[in-house]
């Protein structure tokens, strides 16, 4: 489902967004929490937050609990960052923000991105 504008300058950040969507629409209990320190590119401008709350729900939902479960979470998490890659050519916040990505453009497609990598 294509989704427009989550983002809202000056409520909860890009991660926040993220998570705080993904459970009223999937009905899951992921804490907002864990994005908070994730905006602004994990607060300096590296790991775009939108993009690494998605790899934070990825793991919470398909994660494993030891090392004798298979690691699904790993190549989904790879196939959501090379969509991410292939689409703006990098996932480092500051790159994105020089190239004129605005955090509601990159919030709504890793937030699509994530549902269709979940959705497989």
């Amino acid at each position: 489902m294509e989704k427009k504008n989550l983002y809202i300058k000056g409520a909860l950040n890009c991660a926040e967004t993220i998570i705080d969507t993904y459970n009223k629409e999937h009905g899951t209990k992921i804490p907002v929490a864990i994005g908070s320190g994730m905006g602004s590119g994990v607060t300096c401008g590296s790991l775009c937050g939108a993009i690494n709350a998605g790899v934070a729900i990825i793991g919470f939902i398909t994660g494993r609990e030891s090392h004798l479960e298979e690691n699904v979470a790993r190549s989904l998490v790879n196939q959501y960052m090379k969509k991410c890659r292939e689409k703006y050519n990098s996932e480092i916040c500051i790159d994105l923000k020089n190239n004129k990505i605005t955090c509601e453009e990159i919030v709504d497609f890793a937030y699509n991105e994530l549902n269709k990598i979940l959705k497989k």
